[in-house]
């Protein structure tokens, strides 16, 4: 006698919820190893970087949202132990600040989209770290000082703002990005961040801070970039210092 499809379905339903079991105790299984996985895949998208003068690894896509791009083929590593800002040029008390002695200054948070010319963005992304203009005050700026241009320990980035924009409260010497502290990869352990601007403004591997008096046009500027490389729709007086 042929089995009714009532008891068909009866045999059937467990073998449906054990598949259904496993799909979601892969799912979950996946989910905790995400943030791993991630961490992973961006350290080596950042470790290949380094020795990718091509950029082609920024063509790489990954799920945290940044891609890693440095114009030389190596970066030294930097830490506690040998990091140093350098406040130079039209200032009158020239300093050098130890990554210790930047974490004991009064610290800013500032949440912004990140977004890039080549289309990417990352959106809320927090940084914090030191207002710029606090460390400028700290060097005191000196006459006819009207610019900031920016060094990088990279050997071979740099930067420019003009002194009304580096003076910003949205302009950070930041130390940490995304709750933590800035990685190699993403040009920790000190960055520059100018949150209103395009993300190469923001120079990474920052090492020196100079005042001049006229804006000198940094790495991609020359090569065809805005000098002022503000965002869409980004209020260019508003949140002065």
């Amino acid at each position: 006698m042929s089995e009714t499809p009532k008891r068909k379905a009866a045999e059937g339903a467990p073998v449906g919820r054990r598949a259904m079991l496993g799909v979601l105790a892969a799912g979950v299984a996946g989910l905790a190893a995400a943030p791993y996985l991630q961490r992973g895949w961006e350290g080596f998208l950042g470790a290949a970087s380094q020795v990718d003068p091509t950029g082609a690894t920024g063509l790489l896509p990954n799920p945290g949202g940044f891609r890693y791009y440095s114009i030389v083929g190596s970066v030294p590593h930097k830490d506690e132990t040998n990091y140093r800002l350098r406040v130079t040029g039209l200032v009158d008390k020239p300093r050098s600040y130890t990554l210790g002695q930047l974490r004991a200054m009064p610290q800013t948070r500032v949440v912004h989209d990140v977004v890039c010319t080549d289309g990417w963005r990352v959106e809320k992304t927090p940084f914090d770290g030191v207002r710029l203009a606090d460390i400028l005050d700290d060097a005191g700026v000196r006459s006819p000082g009207a610019a900031i241009r920016f060094t990088c320990f990279d050997g071979a980035y740099s930067e420019s703002l003009t002194l009304e924009q580096a003076r910003r409260s949205d302009v950070l010497v930041a130390l940490n990005m995304q709750d933590k502290p800035i990685t190699h990869e993403h040009g920790g352990p000190v960055r520059l961040y100018v949150a209103p601007m395009y993300f190469y403004k923001s120079a990474k591997w920052l090492s020196g801070i100079s005042v001049t008096d006229t804006v000198v046009p940094g790495y991609w500027e020359e090569r065809g970039y805005a000098v002022d490389g503000w965002l869409e729709g980004a209020d260019r007086h508003s949140d002065a210092a």
